[in-house]
C-alpha cells in the first residue's frame, strides 16, 4: 500500500468524543499525527460532514472531517 500521510501518526489507545448536532458519541482513538487521525466507534454510525474530535485526558479539541472508513475504524482529517 503507499502511504498518502503526509506526517507520520502514532499509535495510541485513548478514549475520546465525536460531537455534532449537540451529541457526544464516545470513540477509542487508534492513532493520531499533526493532519489527523484514526478512530474506532462501538457501532457504525453516519456522521455529517464535519464534526468535532474531543480527548479529554489530553485537552484536545479538533475539527475534522472524514476521509475514509470502514466497518466501525474511520480515518479523520484535521481542519482550520
Amino acid at each position: 500500500m503507499i502511504e498518502k500521510r503526509s506526517t507520520q501518526r502514532h499509535r495510541v489507545f485513548k478514549g475520546g468524543t465525536i460531537s455534532f448536532e449537540n451529541r457526544g458519541i464516545a470513540c477509542t482513538v487508534r492513532n493520531i499525527s499533526e493532519g489527523g487521525a484514526a478512530i474506532d466507534l462501538d457501532a457504525p454510525l453516519a456522521l455529517p460532514q464535519s464534526f468535532t474530535l474531543s480527548i479529554a485526558h489530553d485537552n484536545f479539541v479538533r475539527n475534522c472531517r472524514a476521509i475514509w472508513r470502514s466497518e466501525r475504524r474511520i480515518g479523520l482529517a484535521f481542519v482550520q
